[in-house]
């Protein structure tokens, strides 16, 4: 399983994330929510930021069923997928994950045509502390 590459402006995300959390970043100026983090705020130039906790309820905004696998390590769990999850509560934030049948089940757990654009979902988290998504109503 890849794990995260942890850097100074991100670790808050997955300290929240290995709690059970989903929180992103947002401006302490100008409330503007940001993905992924940085140190700048895109609108108004603040450094400033506080991080607030969502939902975790969104919609498939896009998906893909990589063929054949790009790493040789998720060969065998072919085919998964990898969605883009639109935030429910933050819009303009779009996370990366895969959708799944329950917390810590494997990548290839929900089949890949089931998958729609527009379905709701709602995240889950591995006990690894990775955000995983499942479908709000199955």
């Amino acid at each position: 399983m890849l794990t995260p590459v942890v850097d100074e402006d991100g670790a808050p995300f997955w300290g929240y994330a290995a709690q059970g959390e989903l929180r992103v970043q947002a401006c302490a100026d100008c409330a503007e929510p940001r993905f992924p983090p940085r140190p700048c705020c895109p609108h108004c130039q603040s450094f400033a930021s506080e991080w607030r906790a969502v939902s975790g309820r969104g919609r498939v905004w896009s998906y893909v069923v990589p063929h054949p696998p790009l790493l040789p390590d998720y060969a065998e769990l072919a085919p998964y997928n990898v969605i883009v999850v639109e935030l429910a509560d933050a819009p303009r934030i779009r996370l990366v994950g895969n959708l799944v049948t329950g917390p810590d089940a494997p990548l290839n757990s929900f089949p890949p045509d089931r998958i729609r654009i527009g379905a709701r979902v709602q995240v889950v988290f591995s006990s690894a502390g990775l955000p995983q998504w499942i479908l709000e109503r199955p």
